[in-house]
């Protein structure tokens, strides 16, 4: 599987959870490895990469984290979109 298409289905996963649960990392890598049958630090290192590229961000919050979309709001203040 080629690095694009699975970043894309990191974030359909991410997506799909929106506004129902927060996910962690941990949640994520086991999440895509089991569904697309790709090692879990394959997995890992893709979701790194969008998160170094603002695709994905991490939260911090109550006590806890989470990886979320960021929101426009949140990229324009990082500069990664005008």
């Amino acid at each position: 599987m080629e690095s694009d298409e699975l970043k894309d289905k990191i974030f359909a996963f991410v997506q799909a959870a929106k506004g129902k649960k927060k996910l962690k990392e941990k949640d994520i890598i086991n999440g895509v490895s089991e569904q697309a049958a790709i090692e879990k630090d394959t997995v890992k290192k893709a979701m790194r990469e969008m998160i170094d590229i603002g695709r994905l961000m991490y939260y911090y919050g109550g006590g806890s984290s989470s990886v979320e979309i960021p929101s426009e709001e949140y990229l324009r203040e990082k500069g990664l979109i005008k």
